[in-house]
């Protein structure tokens, strides 16, 4: 059985692992991820490329970072066994492990000042038409293929959450962020959803 390490914990903040550093997982028996959330995010999706998400156990050891140690408690690392989880996708092919923006399109500042025209629909309840500011997205780990919505209208006013399977959302040229990670283009349309037909393999 081959087993590969990858030590990824010099990832830049925002900054994805490219793809000759994750190469190494793609025939590997087991996998030992050393760094944040974006490199755990890198191997899965390597991995989902391959079709191996459920074949191949990986155990993540997470740096210390506020995501990764947040995301490193819903997991459980450290404690019990082997599981198959949720895997949340996107129709661009990447996945999602902790949080996902969709906000106006720009460089990321000021953010909150701008507002963005779409349509959003979690499930089949319309969660949002017209003037927002962003929306956020966590996968739900204490669920099955669940993730949570919450949009935000205005700063600093109430906010709409919501649970559900995906989320399929038609806009204004927007700015995506996966995991701090930005999405190298404006988009119109974009797609989150808890997989049911495909499972990873957490090695906690």
């Amino acid at each position: 059985m081959s087993s590969v390490e990858l030590d990824l914990r010099r990832l830049e903040p925002g900054q994805a692992p490219r793809e000759h550093a994750v190469a190494p997982a793609a025939d590997a028996d087991a996998i030992v991820v050393r760094g944040p959330v974006p490199a755990l995010a890198g191997v899965l999706t390597l991995l989902l490329k391959a079709g191996r998400t459920r074949q191949v156990p990986v155990s993540w050891e997470p740096t210390s970072d506020r995501d990764s140690l947040g995301l490193a408690r819903d997991l459980g690392i450290g404690s019990g066994e082997a599981r198959d989880l949720t895997l949340v996708r996107d129709d661009h092919g990447g996945v999602l492990l902790h949080h996902g923006r969709l906000e106006a399109a720009g460089d990321g500042r000021r953010a909150l000042s701008r507002r963005l025209g779409l349509q959003a629909h979690h499930d089949d309840i319309k969660v949002a038409d017209g003037e927002i500011t962003r929306i956020d997205v966590r996968p739900e780990w204490r669920a099955v293929d669940t993730i949570a919505v919450t949009v935000m209208t205005l700063p600093l006013r109430p906010t709409r959450q919501t649970t559900g399977r995906a989320l399929q959302v038609a806009c204004d040229p927007a700015r995506v962020v996966r995991d701090g990670v930005p999405y190298p283009r404006p988009v119109t349309r974009w797609t989150w959803y808890a997989d049911d037909q495909v499972r990873w393999r957490l090695q906690p």
